[in-house]
């Protein structure tokens, strides 16, 4: 296959709406510069300690747990975009205020603040990709979208180095434009993708019906398509509850967290870390944008490579290059060896992150989405608190060699822990899968049987001008007959 061939496989056939939400990534994460240097400003700009530093990056952490679980309900039971809008829009307000505020208190709040905002649109954003791409095409569209998240984090780590001269004022206020333009692509461009008849169904009774077929509150089905004899409806009405007793997934989202806790300590205590050794904020600026210029140069291509690999490997394989990588920094003092560091768990990082979404994807019912992505989320928020608290603490009271070791014992925990489970891989949790024609991939009715990831697909998805009338009259049809 040519150069042209594998491009075309990489990034062909997905929704054009797809392609607005990754492009509104990608504005968002170019201007994400106060998470990668809010350590450093902390310390250096404001003269904290590393452990109130790591005090205020968890609290930001605890934010973003508890917008997670908020934005994945609010996903669920609202609609995806508005939950995106209302995210941006106060992710946006509270960066900005958290540049000006200086009491301890005022910027500890605020924190807390800006994670719960900033998190709050993961959920929705996710679940909302789930919702337009097939199961076949997913690690694909995820790797996309971390590989537009990557793009961005590099050139803003690289640039916020350089603005920080300036005054870190400027990080916080140019953070809050990308995230406020981000508002602006969605509220453009991207359509609900979450229809009626598949809303939340948990303060609701009865059922609903679309153009005369009747089925349950909360199923998936395309309107006009009969449930298939033979086969259970999908779950409707899923609430928390019920995917907190999902054993396997809620083991995975343990296992993410001992994963995100480590990975935190790139953004938080290899800051600081660097910061004793006398590295300036530039030079770290440049370590750290080392890390999305790996992925965005080899995301794609190592995706396309190991797509054939089971998860429970590539979870297991990607676990021990992060936890080694990191544990190989109590080594480094130089910004040549702390680079060579970066290098190694980007490769883990690469290798975890797309394999772990698909996983999330496949566990998910359908009507649930919101949910379980806001579940999941919780893991990495739940990292972003403990990571650097833990990081800042150990590196005060325990030193160096107790951060870096750590990481490398965690991680390990983490990658094995993900192949034991993993090795056998359940069905998801739905309707059995069935692939629909190559040519009907997209369609508002398919000619086979439907299943869970053939559901909820948006008006700018459908075959033609007709679907898109078909779908305002479901939507009429449902608003006049709850």
């Amino acid at each position: 296959m040519g150069a042209r061939g594998a491009l075309r496989e990489t990034v062909g056939g997905l929704p054009r709406q797809f392609w607005w939400l990754w492009t509104s990534t990608l504005i968002n994460r170019l201007g994400g510069f106060v998470i990668t240097f809010l350590a450093l400003y902390l310390t250096v700009r404001r003269g904290y300690s590393a452990s109130y530093a790591g005090l205020v990056a968890a609290l930001f952490g605890q934010g973003g747990a508890v917008g997670a679980v908020l934005g994945g309900v609010v996903a669920d039971r609202f609609g995806r975009r508005v939950t995106l809008l209302a995210a941006q829009l106060g992710a946006a307000l509270t960066t900005a205020v958290l540049g000006l505020v200086t009491h301890p208190v005022a910027i500890a709040v605020v924190a807390a603040l800006a994670g719960l905002t900033g998190n709050a649109s993961r959920p929705a954003l996710q679940a909302m990709i789930a919702d337009l791409v097939p199961a076949e095409d997913r690690v694909r569209a995820f790797s996309l979208n971390y590989w537009a998240i990557n793009i961005g984090f590099g050139v803003s780590a690289a640039a916020a180095g350089f603005i920080a001269t300036a005054g870190y004022v400027w990080l916080f206020l140019g953070d809050a434009f990308t995230t406020l333009l981000c508002a602006v692509v969605v509220f453009a461009k991207a359509k609900e993708t979450l229809l009626t008849g598949t809303r939340d169904t948990s303060r609701t009774r009865g059922t609903s019906r679309t153009r005369g077929t009747p089925h349950p509150r909360g199923t998936s089905h395309p309107r006009g398509t009969p449930h298939p004899r033979g086969t259970p409806p999908p779950p409707a009405g899923i609430t928390l509850a019920h995917v907190l007793r999902d054993r396997r997934f809620m083991v995975v989202v343990g296992l993410t967290f001992l994963f995100g806790t480590v990975l935190q300590q790139g953004s938080s205590t290899l800051a600081v870390d660097m910061g004793a050794h006398g590295l300036s904020a530039r030079q770290y600026g440049l370590v750290a944008a080392i890390n999305g210029v790996v992925i965005v140069v080899l995301q794609l291509p190592v995706t396309r490579a190991l797509r054939s690999r089971p998860a429970a490997e590539l979870l297991g394989a990607g676990g021990l290059l992060m936890a080694w990588g990191f544990g190989l920094t109590y080594l480094a003092g130089s910004v040549g060896l702390y680079a060579l560091t970066v290098v190694v768990w980007t490769l883990g990082e690469i290798v975890h992150a797309p394999a772990s979404m698909s996983v999330v994807a496949d566990l998910a019912p359908a009507t649930a989405r919101g949910r379980y992505q806001g579940m999941y989320s919780v893991a990495w928020s739940g990292s972003a608190f403990a990571g650097p608290l833990v990081g800042g603490l150990t590196l005060d009271h325990l030193g160096r060699g107790a951060v870096w070791s750590g990481c490398a014992l965690l991680g390990t925990v983490a990658a094995l822990g993900y192949y034991v489970l993993l090795r056998t891989r359940p069905a998801p949790a739905s309707l059995p899968r069935t692939r629909p024609p190559a040519n009907q991939r997209y369609a508002a009715t398919p000619t086979t049987a439907p299943d869970a990831e053939t559901v909820a697909v948006p008006p700018d998805t459908l075959a033609d001008a007709d679907a898109d009338a078909d779908a305002d009259a479901a939507l009429a049809d449902a608003a006049e007959n709850p």
